[in-house]
């Protein structure tokens, strides 16, 4: 039923009815708290309006919540069991993380757009910006180097796979 709507706006006092969880968690869309009272926290909400409001405030509550959804959206990505979080640069699986650099995020999401394994010039090329007749050993050694904080953090050997082809997930 809610699967038709952009924007859900609950009460706050809404959530003391018997459906409430069953009806948020199902409902995909923005969600926005309205509430009379400013100090209670609702961090499961995508925002909050103050009662009574404008139509302007509204509309910008709703904008600004529909950004940063979009934004959220957008910076975590599913690979196999784990979450990449861009933002902040972990690999997350359960409640374990692991903080990765700057490097090691550009190589997973590339990684993840790639439908074939990888080629050491093809990642040289689209990571490092390498011409692909470099001769450097910085895709090996940062894959090692990833490869050693998985197994330790993660007890999980499988992660990046290699062929004669090249690198993938």
């Amino acid at each position: 039923m809610l699967e038709s709507f952009d924007v859900l706006i609950l009460h706050d006092e809404y959530k003391f009815e018997k459906n409430f969880e069953e009806i948020f968690y199902s409902a995909e869309c923005i969600k926005i708290v309205a509430k009379s009272n400013l100090n209670k926290k609702f961090s499961s909400f995508d925002g909050s309006i103050k009662l009574p409001t404008t139509i302007k405030d509204l509309n910008d509550t709703i904008e600004i919540s529909a950004a940063k959804k979009k934004f959220n959206f957008n910076s975590s990505i599913k690979i196999k069991k784990y979450f990449l979080n861009k933002n902040e640069k972990k690999l997350i699986k359960d409640e374990t993380s692991i903080v990765l650099t700057e490097k090691e995020v550009q190589l997973l999401d590339t990684f993840m757009k790639s439908k074939k394994p990888l080629s050491k010039s093809s990642i040289l090329s689209k990571v490092w910006h390498y011409s692909s007749s470099a001769d450097t050993h910085t895709v090996e050694t940062h894959i090692y180097r990833l490869r050693k904080k998985i197994s330790e953090k993660f007890f999980d050997e499988d992660f990046i796979l290699n062929n004669k082809e090249g690198y993938y997930l």
